[in-house]
């Protein structure tokens, strides 16, 4: 049997709610550090207080490759340790056999005023496996103060980009920063990579590594020019080190004050906008580059985390309470003000306190709504596969260890054999 994660947790008084003897004992996987992680914590406790049961938050990896490993492990085992789970967009295909069907306990209105494409995203067999709890999409961050100093515009392009970052670069390293870089982002060789080429890709009219028919298109010409730009970022705008970075890493350097551009994600910003933040107010968002030509157009990935019911719970009831408070318009209404969350709900997209508070949620909008989804809907139970071969392929450009030409052929060969006849 599966060792228990999870230590009995103590029971509380119920302060008139519900009795001792009444109180349900949950656990929660939903942030991993930092902000989301507070935010959560705020949520369970209101949550907490308002039913008398009592929730235990567990550590999960900050790596979403890894916690996607340690949801599988555990559910495989048909564990209970974990009764809630924040579940990556991608996931809903993979996981949905052993998620509760949330139609059935909350009611088949239970999502009604959330977007249609993630309801439809994490609708498994005409299942509602997962409750949509904030969407993403990726932005650009850049140093409005920068821009405006040196005579730039915001770039248009990735080669715009590019040549923007490199004299900025230049000359604030020549008035003595000599930490300042260019350009950062996600380079690990992880999720986030997948992310990143994507939209690299993609704005370059190089598809979407897997088509909505499941065919393979990645071995193209204008996705070796995308990822041939990429490479020589490494070193000259980026540091060696973006090779080894995930988000967190990526905003450290650009919240230091050490980078010209960042790529990232909604959350980013309300830690940049905070007190202690070395670029308050000097920090301006909008959507990330394309390629060449004038057909070409941002692409933005879709990201996004959602609230799950393991079918082990012991709880089931109680478990899918605590997902429906968590995601209901106040909490997500609350998570966007304090966090610059992107809600799941389009009416607080119109919603003045929280358009005062994260103003990019109101220009960005069609962003955030017409985002590229990862390729998890035609790849199915194959799609961690899928991404882990495209992300180390596109690490190895990045590395300087293959050309463009070699990883995507190779690429090409290796999802073939993943998909043999059909995935």
């Amino acid at each position: 049997m599966f060792r228990k994660l999870i230590p009995a947790i103590a029971m509380a008084g119920a302060a008139g709610v519900i009795t001792q003897a009444q109180a349900a004992e949950l656990t929660i996987s939903c942030g991993a550090v930092g902000a989301e992680l507070a935010l959560c914590e705020e949520g369970v406790r209101r949550w907490e207080e308002k039913t008398g049961h009592e929730v235990k938050i567990v550590s999960t990896p900050n790596s979403s490759t890894e916690r996607l490993s340690l949801y599988q492990q555990i559910l495989s085992a048909q564990s209970s340790d974990i009764d809630v789970m924040q579940i990556d967009v991608v996931w809903p295909g993979l996981l949905a056999n052993h998620l509760l069907d949330l139609n059935e306990t909350l009611g088949k209105d239970a999502a009604e005023g959330f977007f249609e494409t993630i309801v439809t995203n994490n609708t498994v067999d005409d299942r509602l496996v997962a409750m949509p709890w904030f969407t993403d999409a990726g932005v650009l961050y850049y140093r409005k103060d920068l821009l405006e100093q040196y005579g730039h515009e915001p770039p248009e392009t990735w080669q715009e980009l590019t040549e923007i970052a490199k004299k900025i670069q230049a000359e604030e390293r020549e008035a003595g920063n000599d930490k300042m870089w260019g350009y950062v982002f996600q380079g690990r060789a992880y999720e986030g990579l997948t992310c990143n080429a994507l939209e690299w890709i993609a704005s370059y009219g190089g598809g979407t590594i897997v088509d909505s028919d499941g065919e393979i298109t990645i071995d193209n010409p204008q996705a070796r020019a995308a990822l041939e730009l990429a490479a020589t970022w490494i070193g000259d705008i980026s540091p060696n080190g973006v090779l080894n970075y995930t988000e967190e890493e990526a905003r450290g350097i650009f919240q230091s004050g050490n980078a010209v551009f960042m790529r990232n994600w909604p959350y980013a910003w309300s830690l940049a906008q905070s007190e202690d933040s070395n670029v308050r107010d000097k920090v301006g968002v909008v959507t990330l580059p394309h390629g060449p030509g004038s057909e070409s157009e941002s692409a933005a990935t879709l990201g996004g985390w959602n609230l799950a019911v393991s079918k082990y719970t012991e709880n089931p009831d109680v478990a899918a309470d605590l997902v429906a408070f968590l995601t209901s318009k106040e909490e997500q209404k609350r998570r966007a003000i304090e966090g610059s969350y992107n809600p799941t709900i389009a009416a607080l997209y119109e919603d003045e306190e929280v358009l005062e508070a994260v103003p990019f949620f109101g220009t960005l909008y069609d962003t955030f709504t017409n985002a590229v989804a990862r390729p998890s809907a035609p790849t199915g139970d194959n799609y961690g596969r899928v991404s882990n071969a495209f992300f180390n392929a596109t690490h190895n450009v990045l590395s300087g260890n293959q050309s463009s030409a070699e990883a995507l052929s190779q690429l090409d060969s290796e999802l073939s054999r993943i998909k043999r006849r059909r995935w």
